[in-house]
């Protein structure tokens, strides 16, 4: 009485029919694999035919059991698509790194970057795109959530610096209504306070010498390795190889210097708040 699976029927039936496909390719029954994880094997059964999700934490002892820790073949990298698969391919996996960087460097076009939104400037991005027809509002609020969940990983003792440099077309895009931006902008101003965040303006006037014109994000891990993260419209990919990370990092250097001070980028951010010229 083995239940066929499909695996193209969702994310979590594909999880389940790997699970199943990899214990019968070792000669495991459902029993002697949940010995080897700590569960039950009626947990095992129901994972493998879909009726219950897997948790992050059983992902991770299957990669352990299967030597797949830090694969691109793992269980966490697939319960990492299962759980956030509407967002861009990549994503989930830069933001793992996110979360133990020593040293985060941002640059954003258009919009106010993720990790400085307010939760109300947040929600009108992700709703923007429900209007669209793109996501759900369920999936508008898993949007929302993951983001906090990222901005909660920042708060430790030992927050990592941050040094967010944004184009002066962030603070003019008119995301939510007055109200939602006039505390967006206040909260821009109440981050730069913070002796961890260095938030700087690429002002118009900098022109041709803007060295980006797509976000860049960098980080900085303890051992001092380096991970960027790149986008196209589709999908996202993070990269360690030094031949691609050192040339970006090396330009972030140089537009830093280009972009106003942390002081004058925090005076043109009160004097659009206040709406003074």
């Amino acid at each position: 009485n083995v239940k066929q699976l499909n695996p193209e029927a969702s994310l979590q039936a594909a999880f389940g029919a790997r699970l199943r496909s990899m214990r019968m390719e070792r000669g495991w029954i459902q029993d002697q694999l949940a010995d080897m994880l700590g569960c039950s094997g009626r947990h095992i059964s129901a994972i493998e035919t879909g009726r219950k999700s897997a948790t992050l934490p059983f992902a991770r002892k299957v990669d352990r059991l299967c030597d797949l820790i830090g694969s691109e073949h793992s269980f966490e990298r697939q319960w990492q698509e299962m759980k956030h698969g509407n967002l861009l391919e990549g994503f989930p996996e830069y933001v793992g790194y996110e979360g133990r960087a020593v040293e985060i460097r941002l640059f954003e076009v258009g919009l106010i970057p993720g990790l400085l939104q307010t939760p109300e400037y947040a929600r009108a991005v992700a709703f923007g795109d429900v209007k669209r027809g793109a996501i759900t509002a369920e999936q508008a609020d898993d949007r929302v959530a993951f983001l906090a969940g990222r901005q909660a990983a920042l708060v430790r003792p030992r927050p990592p610096m941050v040094f967010a440099v944004m184009d002066e077309s962030c603070l003019h895009q008119a995301v939510g209504g007055p109200e939602v931006m006039d505390a967006q902008l206040e909260h821009l101003i109440e981050m730069s306070a913070h002796p961890n965040w260095i938030i700087q303006l690429s002002p118009f006037s900098l022109g041709a010498r803007r060295a980006f014109d797509l976000p860049v994000n960098l980080l900085t891990m303890a051992d001092r390795s380096i991970v960027a993260y790149a986008e196209s419209q589709t999908q996202g990919r993070v990269e360690r190889e030094s031949s691609f990370v050192v040339p970006i990092l090396t330009a972030y250097h140089q537009f830093q210097g280009e972009a106003l001070s942390k002081a004058a980028s925090v005076a043109e951010i009160s004097k659009l708040r206040k709406g003074t010229p």
